[in-house]
Order: structure tokens, then sequence, then C-alpha cells
């Protein structure tokens, strides 16, 4: 018996070093926790510019072209929500790197290899497709359909991406992509379901990620 744990231990190492190879191990769920509270904050200050300013979240097809309430590319660009949406990436976005860096110490695993840039170029792809996507939908004042075009464009860039990491982000993609398909139906409401998409989901996906995979080695 005795014998045996060696080679045990050396199928063992081999395995994980298989894993880092091919797939981007670093994600930690902390990142996840922190960018879902991101949203969620700033899905409250949002939430309370849509009270005073309901107008500009709205569909605006739906008001005659000459109606004062309707605005342009331009003041919608400028506007607080905006500024709220990139402050509140920009925010997700530092955290992140900061504890998926941490983790990469922790794992001895680099935090910009081959399967970083697999991971970023597969997330890229989608994300700035969808952003031009989203831009000709403001274009033509299609705002209500911005919400569910966030949480699936999303969510495409981030099951593309799951090939190269955890497995178990694929199902973070599956909500959010769900998400995002049920909005379409609940226009005017996707201040909801992007609390419910980007804040919920990854602070739950980032809890069961902590649980699973960096709780024993805290």
């Amino acid at each position: 018996m005795t014998d045996q744990n060696p080679h045990l231990d050396t199928l063992k190492d081999i395995k994980q070093m298989m894993e880092r190879s091919s797939r981007f191990i670093s994600l930690s769920g902390l990142s996840g926790i922190a960018a879902g509270i991101c949203a969620l904050i700033g899905a409250w200050f949002a939430n309370g510019i849509i009270d005073n300013n309901k107008y500009a979240v709205t569909n605006l097809r739906s008001m005659p072209e000459d109606s004062n309430n309707s605005i342009s590319i331009g003041d919608w660009m400028g506007n607080q929500l905006f500024q709220i949406a990139v402050f509140t990436f920009i925010a997700a976005f530092i955290l992140a790197f900061i504890f998926t860096y941490i983790r990469s110490k922790k794992t001895n695993t680099p935090i910009w290899g081959a399967m970083a840039k697999r991971v970023l170029i597969n997330v890229a792809i989608p994300m700035i497709v969808g952003g031009i996507y989203l831009l000709k939908l403001m274009e033509n004042e299609a705002y209500g359909y911005i919400a569910p075009g966030c949480l699936i464009f999303y969510g495409l860039a981030v099951l593309n991406a799951s090939k190269y990491t955890l497995d178990e982000v694929r199902y973070l993609s599956y909500g959010l992509l769900l998400l995002g398909i049920i909005n379409l139906w609940y226009i005017g409401y996707g201040i909801y379901f992007w609390a419910l998409g980007f804040g919920a989901l990854h602070i739950i996906y980032g809890i069961l990620m902590w649980w699973k995979y960096e709780r024993t080695s805290e």
C-alpha cells in the first residue's frame, strides 16, 4: 500500500500541471463577489436616477419625434446613468483583477499566460460586437433593449471564454443569457434584471467558487 502513494501523488501532480497548462484557473471567487457588490451598488444609484428621469430609460420610439422628452445620443452618453455604468465597470474590473492576482500568487499560476490571453480574446470578441450593436440601438432610440442586450452579449462572452477556464463559469453564462432573454418580454424593468444578473448571479457564483476552490487554502 505504501508503495502506491508516491505514484498516486505523481499522477495527481501531473493532472494538476495539465489542468494549469490547458485552463486559466486563477479566477477568484472573491472577484465574482466584488463584481456583484459593485453592480448592486451601481444599480441602487441608477434606480434613483431612473425614478427621477424615467423618460431617459424608456423606449423612446413610442414618443413623437418632436416630443420634449426625447434625448439625443450626446445627452444619453453624458448623463448620470452612463457615468454610473462606467464607474461601476471600472471598480468591478479593478477589484476582480486584484483578487485574481492574489489567487494567482497562491496557486503559483501566471496571471498573464497563454490561457489568460485566450480568455481575454474570447471575452473581447462578443463584447466588442455587442457594444457596436448596443450603440446602434441607442442611435435608433431603442433604449428599452439595451439592458437585455448587455446581459445577452455579456453572457455570450462568458460562455465563449468558459472553455478556457473553470467549468462552473458556464453556469454563470447560462443564468445571464436566461435573464437577458426574459428581460426582452419585460422592457422597462432592465435595472432589476441588471441587478439580478450582474449583481446577484455574480455574488452567488463567487461564493460557490470560493467555497469549492479557495476555502481550504485560506
